[in-house]
């Protein structure tokens, strides 16, 4: 009979005893795969182009392009922040380290709950492109999608648990074949008639947007674009030198993916109306893909966003379970959530946890509106819980490495100068976009983060070491905690 193995308490995230994920499974191609993967480019395509451009018009380009700068510095955050300790946690340890137990904790329950909250934007359209490969009329159907879209995720739920090594050779086999669909695509909408519009250096300007409160709102649907690629630190535990690849895999796989992100969106502008895209916000890569290659060849373009669907869903099972995971061990949640496969080394409570909540939220939300109305309050909601834990995590890296930055010009731009722009960006994005958002939204995405007061504080009465002030020799860069590898 299978078992599992509880992780003991330990003090700032650290794991104590045997009883670890498995160590030094993946590898630097691995984990670039896994940082594409977790951005999911034709999914994110399919999902959010409808959202930009209702939002920005053709100002796309410029969204994704200035969001993209400032998530650089996140991303830049993350790879210094990652040498400094390896934890699953990843900012829910960091922003502990170098902030406050309160700020870390914020960090953590945001990754939490943007993924729970993800799971419904990702596993309806799941069901309904993969239906619509076959029948235009089952894609619709709610309760059709509802199904396959559950059966899609409990098969996701299966990959995770069976092991990290199985999930990144699934990965490497999906996104490889996603990627080639989207490079032959790309070309193909560059060289197709132009029949809307031809393309103009102006859809990247600033001044595309007619107010700053419209540039933020693209820039808060551009930021959910990007994220995903943060799985890689996610799995820090799980890589061979550890401090070191996940920042270099979540680096290249946000340079693939910005690069796919403008083509796409500059390719979008010249072939398809906004009409077009408003009337078709759930499959818009479909019309586009008939657009540029009419007939079987089009739904080549489907069967990537089908693709890149599974594998978002994938690396998000995966990096909510280990930040649950890294929380239980350190008795800020339930101790159960602390738990790996003895044989596998996965976190299976946290991983069955997930599957319970994230089915039931995708089978409510599929009842209650349109696909058009869920996935933009899902995507404006988590572009908010985003913003809180990058900008916390671009903060900690500044504060950790305070004494190092005036040392050298690599740690002046990338631990310091572009990593502070980023957490700022983030920061007045969250600020700019609040007062433009629906009901729904501000209860999705504010309302689950108030719910992570009620754990934080019973865990805190409760005297958890990870609620003590670090150290003023833990708050220095130069200190690594005890057992980091």
């Amino acid at each position: 009979m299978d078992t599992v193995e509880h992780a003991p308490e330990t003090s700032g995230g650290r794991q104590g005893g045997g009883h670890s994920l498995r160590r030094g499974a993946l590898s630097l191609l691995d984990s670039s795969v896994m940082g594409v993967a977790g951005v999911a480019p034709a999914y994110s395509i399919a999902a959010s182009t409808a959202v930009l451009i209702g939002a920005v018009s053709v100002g796309g380009p410029a969204a994704l392009l200035y969001c993209g700068i400032a998530m650089f510095g996140i991303v830049w955050a993350f790879n210094y922040l990652g040498r400094s300790e390896t934890n699953a946690g990843a900012s829910y340890a960091w922003v502990r380290r170098a902030l406050h137990p309160v700020l870390g904790y914020i960090a953590g329950w945001a990754l939490v709950a943007s993924a729970l909250i993800f799971m419904v934007a990702g596993a309806y359209p799941a069901g309904s492109t993969l239906l619509g490969l076959f029948s235009n009329s089952a894609a619709n159907n709610v309760t059709a999608v509802t199904i396959v879209g559950s059966i899609v995720f409990l098969i996701m739920i299966a990959a995770v648990i069976a092991g990290v090594t199985i999930t990144a050779r699934i990965q490497v086999i999906m996104s490889s074949i996603e990627l080639v669909i989207l490079v032959v695509f790309a070309v193909l909408m560059l060289v197709h008639g132009h029949d809307v519009r031809n393309f103009s250096w102006s859809w990247f300007s600033p001044s595309v947007f007619h107010s700053s409160s419209v540039f933020f709102g693209g820039a808060l649907v551009a930021a959910f674009y990007y994220w995903g690629w943060d799985v890689t630190a996610n799995l820090n535990e799980e890589t061979k030198e550890s401090k070191v690849t996940p920042g270099l895999g979540g680096i290249i796989g946000v340079i693939v993916v910005f690069v796919l992100f403008e083509v796409f969106t500059i390719g979008t502008n010249m072939v398809l109306t906004n009409k077009i895209i408003a009337n078709n916000a759930g499959d818009v890569l479909l019309v586009l893909g008939q657009t540029v290659w009419h007939g079987l060849g089009g739904k080549l373009l489907v069967v990537a966003v089908v693709l890149s669907t599974v594998a978002t869903l994938e690396t998000t099972i995966i990096q909510v379970t280990r930040t649950m995971f890294s929380m239980g061990r350190d008795g800020t949640l339930p101790r159960a959530l602390g738990v790996t496969h003895a044989t596998r080394k996965t976190p299976v409570t946290a991983t069955v946890v997930v599957a319970v909540i994230s089915l039931g939220l995708f089978i409510a939300s599929n009842y209650i509106g349109s696909i058009g109305t869920v996935l933009t309050d899902a995507i404006n909601a988590i572009g908010l819980q985003i913003a809180i834990y990058y900008a916390l995590a671009g903060f900690s890296v500044v504060i950790l490495y305070r004494k190092k930055i005036f040392t050298g010009a690599n740690y002046f731009f990338f631990a310091g100068l572009w990593p502070l722009v980023g957490a700022v960006f983030m920061a007045v994005m969250f600020e700019q976009t609040i007062p433009g958002l629906n009901a729904a939204t501000l209860i999705v995405g504010l309302g689950s983060m108030a719910l992570g007061l009620i754990p934080m504080i019973i865990y805190w009465v409760k005297g958890r070491p990870y609620f003590k002030m670090p150290t003023a020799e833990e708050r220095d860069i130069d200190y690594e905690p005890a057992l980091a590898d």
